[in-house]
């Protein structure tokens, strides 16, 4: 076959542009510290890496669950501690008052302290987290306690029921305290002790009442108990995340990025060969008349 100056001409401009090619794929890489900037360039890296991202972005959503998660059992916590304190209290002033020494005027005081100390129960019955109430079982936007009295069960189903945040891939967390019955329960013996201090009832009738209070505390440490061992879950579960960011984010860099080392090493090869190609193109094609008569 008879090899013409044309097709050395054209040869060499081809390979030239596939250098320019690969140089420019390889300063891309260099640039942007990816293998790809298209799918196109590799659909199988394209695929994978969209996969990889998936399972990040559901790691990142699980993790802001988890943070609603504590949020709603801090809240709970908090609150039940301030329920507990004022039953310690509440255990103060009727032991005080079932003491007969105490005069009529003695008891009244009591009683008063005790309706503001029912008061501030029934507001922590009602306590939210953003717009929902959460001792209000599934009706979070109904209070536990109105301004009829407590909500009942008969009307409002969810108030028994569980509130449940997806922590994991098929995992479901409860975060709420079904806070009807403690709150409730304590709600109805503080109105059986405001009725007998109102009624001028002996020590002995109002003394009746400790064994009932010691309940209620047990209740509230039951309660509080239940959530702990719920933070500790949640909390090992935080970790289990953590570790499946780190593994998600390896896979996905192992899959993308470039070895700098290698891109550079590859870019400086690439050059060279280029100058080399330029060097002896310059030697193939032949001069022109324009050239001699210069």
């Amino acid at each position: 076959m008879r090899v013409t100056q044309s097709m050395l001409s054209s040869n060499m401009l081809r390979n030239l542009s596939n250098s320019y090619g690969k140089m420019s794929a390889l300063q891309d890489q260099i640039n942007t510290g990816k293998k790809i900037t298209r799918p196109s360039q590799d659909p199988v890296v394209a695929t994978k890496g969209i996969g990889y991202r998936t399972d990040l972005s559901k790691v990142e959503q699980y993790q802001r669950n988890i943070g609603e998660v504590n949020n709603w059992l801090d809240s709970s916590d908090d609150a039940l501690d301030h329920v507990g304190q004022a039953v310690i209290r509440l255990q103060e002033l009727v032991t005080q008052a079932a003491t007969d020494s105490n005069t009529s005027d003695d008891r009244k005081k009591i009683l008063v302290e005790i309706t503001q100390m029912r008061q501030q129960i029934q507001d922590l019955g009602n306590t939210k987290v953003g717009d929902k109430y959460i001792f209000s079982g599934t009706n979070t936007l109904t209070p536990l306690h109105g301004e009829n009295g407590f909500a009942e069960p008969s009307v409002y189903s969810g108030l028994t029921k569980d509130v449940k945040i997806e922590v994991y891939d098929g995992v479901e967390l409860k975060v709420n305290t079904n806070g009807h019955e403690l709150f409730k329960g304590i709600d109805d013996m503080l109105a059986n002790i405001e009725k007998v201090l109102g009624d001028g009832s002996t020590g002995t009738d109002i003394s009746g009442f400790l064994t009932e209070i010691s309940n209620k505390q047990n209740s509230v440490l039951e309660k509080r108990a239940d959530i702990g061992a719920r933070q500790n879950r949640v909390e090992m579960m935080d970790n289990r995340l953590a570790s499946q960011e780190i593994i998600a984010t390896k896979r996905m860099s192992e899959n993308e990025d470039i070895d700098y080392e290698e891109a550079i090493t590859d870019m400086v090869t690439q050059e060279s060969i280029h100058n080399a190609a330029l060097s002896i193109g310059s030697k193939i094609i032949q001069a022109t008349l324009v050239d001699f008569l210069r």
